[in-house]
């Protein structure tokens, strides 16, 4: 009996259209946008950090060539307290970067895209203030990572599913 639901499976499997967003085919239209998109400065230090994990995945066009598009993003970061000992200290922290975002037309000023992007980290409280402050910073590289992937990707797949 498994070996027969394997081989449903099986049989189905083609029909979902599940291709790379990046093949020889279908990238094309990905490469293009994503090569052609001006990240708009953010501020605040996570905010650069953010601004230069996708700086460093889009590709650029070329030198000189007029960005056909710029992406806004605005982020709001925080750190919330949880877990309690007796004596009231905090025990763990969250670290919460949301990121709100909009792909915009450079000639029309026109959004033809736009969307939310998130992601947290768990921070442990101990005794040391500098390993603490280490940790959120840690913390704050990895988010910053991890929202540029989910935007890069979304890009991708908007470009892909022909804009």
């Amino acid at each position: 009996m498994p070996l027969l639901a394997a081989v449903a499976c099986l049989a189905v499997l083609p029909a979902c259209q599940l291709r790379p967003v990046y093949s020889a085919s279908t990238g094309a239209a990905a490469t293009g946008l994503l090569g052609g998109v001006e990240v708009s400065p953010i501020p605040e230090r996570t905010g650069f950090l953010v601004r230069d994990q996708l700086v460093s995945r889009l590709a650029p066009q070329g030198a000189g060539a007029a960005p056909r598009y710029r992406l806004d993003v605005t982020l709001d970061d925080r750190i919330e307290g949880f877990g309690v000992r007796g004596d009231n200290t905090i025990v763990r922290e969250r670290r919460t970067l949301r990121a709100r975002y909009a792909l915009v037309e450079t000639e029309t000023g026109r959004k033809v895209f736009e969307s939310v992007a998130g992601a947290d980290a768990g921070i442990d409280v101990v005794a040391s203030e500098y390993a603490v402050v280490a940790a959120e910073v840690t913390a704050s590289e990895r988010l910053a990572e991890a929202i540029a992937e989910q935007i890069v990707g979304r890009l991708a797949i908007f470009a892909r599913r022909g804009s």
